[in-house]
């Protein structure tokens, strides 16, 4: 979809296209290596090519100014974004130790993989990845949860939930729904069980959890469609499934948002 025609094109053109709601996402075109300015926030700069991204988090303002900027002058554009539609989920049967867990050696132990991850999810490989399009990682899967849901734990409110669940058998194969550098991969930890995260340019980063089956390594360079590892039922999960996320610069985003996207043309 369209979202704007180009803006001071004399100074900096501008145009984008995506899905503008909670969640939602936008990718643009301008000037090469522009900077990036999202609500007084600066996000980045654009790619030698002029490719950007942009992420709107669950709970996103309903406005955002974005600002381009070049040496010979800068632009704006307003950017209206519609409200997301979010359900509530209810998971029981969990262990106690994955929902609310007390042991001071297992607090120490997901402390050490947040740290892990956390540098993981701050990889900013020099990749335009994401313009080239998405498709959804399992063949054949069954949508077992749409994100943003609010998550009550055993009874519990905690907080919403930032994946598209993706439910299919032990095994299936995990493909990347689009090329990228493998920034994390670990099996074995405690709420997510197997982990690969991917690095698809710009602060975009997609996470597969509950893996039963780890093949990439982090480092490497993927391609749409290469196998990455296989569906389990690790760490917090009560049946085999793929927990599929995506995260931009601390944002969370609904990655199924993503497949079948027209990049705009500039």
């Amino acid at each position: 979809m369209g979202l704007g025609t180009p803006a001071s094109a004399a100074i900096a053109p501008l145009v984008l296209s995506g899905r503008l709601v909670q969640g939602g996402f936008a990718i643009g075109r301008t000037a090469p290596l522009a900077t990036l300015d999202l609500d007084g926030e600066i996000v980045g700069m654009a790619s030698a090519d002029g490719w950007f991204f942009l992420g709107f988090d669950r709970d996103a303002p309903l406005t955002q100014i974005l600002t381009v900027t070049t040496p010979d002058g800068s632009a704006s554009q307003t950017l209206a974004i519609a409200p997301g539609d979010f359900d509530i989920q209810q998971i029981n049967g969990l262990a106690a130790d994955q929902v609310a867990p007390e042991d001071p050696l297992l607090l120490a132990r997901i402390a050490a993989e947040g740290e892990r991850k956390a540098k993981g999810f701050s990889s900013l490989a020099d990749l335009d990845a994401f313009k080239d399009g998405f498709v959804l990682p399992v063949t054949g899967a069954r949508r077992s949860a749409r994100f943003g849901g609010q998550r009550i734990l055993n009874g519990e409110p905690r907080r919403p939930h930032f994946g598209v669940d993706l439910a299919a058998p032990v095994g299936t194969p995990v493909r990347a729904p689009a090329g990228g550098q493998v920034s994390f991969a670990e099996t074995g930890l405690h709420f997510e069980g197997g982990l690969v995260l991917i690095d698809h340019g710009q602060g975009l980063i997609t996470a597969y959890l509950h893996l039963s089956k780890v093949i990439v390594m982090a480092g490497d360079l993927v391609t749409q469609g290469q196998e990455i590892g296989a569906v389990g039922r690790e760490g917090r999960a009560t049946g085999p499934h793929l927990c599929w996320r995506m995260k931009w610069r601390g944002r969370n985003l609904d990655p199924s948002l993503m497949v079948d996207l027209r990049r705009p043309r500039l």
